[in-house]
């Protein structure tokens, strides 16, 4: 904690707990969506959804360097492939969650991915800092950037 009674590491914390209650509520709506999706009780729906977290964060990065090549050819169709393998190797590492076969997981998968796009799209809003001294031509501007004219010379 730092003197100001605030521990820096919970806002890291909160947004993680964020992103999982995200991807909870899209593989809980892909279950009710896909027949061949279902968890036998809520455990299993939490557990699967930070299994999927985990194997999203940890193995995904290294199977999307793997399949690149395939990626580019089928224009990112291929994510869908790799998601629906996670998820049904997920269904694999977690009693209780269960996924019938290679097409519900690439349906779940579908929508798991745009429920989590529109689900953490107000977790991934950028906040910019405003300099509260107004500039006299163009008003407050933001803090991150230099005032015309003062920014780094890049000599050619």
């Amino acid at each position: 904690m730092n003197p100001e009674g605030v521990d820096p590491g919970s806002g890291r914390l909160r947004g993680l707990g964020m992103r999982w209650l995200m991807l909870t509520i899209a593989v809980w709506a892909a279950a009710n969506v896909i027949s061949g999706v279902r968890y036998d009780d809520v455990q299993s729906l939490l557990a699967a959804a930070l299994v999927l977290g985990l194997l999203n964060s940890l193995v995904k990065p290294l199977l999307v360097l793997l399949a690149m090549p395939f990626v580019v050819v089928t224009l990112g169709l291929f994510l869908l492939f790799i998601n629906a393998l996670l998820l049904m190797l997920s269904a694999r590492l977690v009693k209780g969650f269960h996924v019938d076969g290679f097409w519900p997981a690439i349906g779940a998968s579908l929508i798991i991915s745009l429920l989590s796009v529109f689900l953490g799209k107000p977790a991934r809003t950028r906040r910019v800092r405003v300099d509260p001294r107004p500039d006299v031509q163009n008003g407050p501007r933001p803090i991150n950037r230099p005032p015309p004219g003062k920014g780094p010379i890049i000599d050619l």
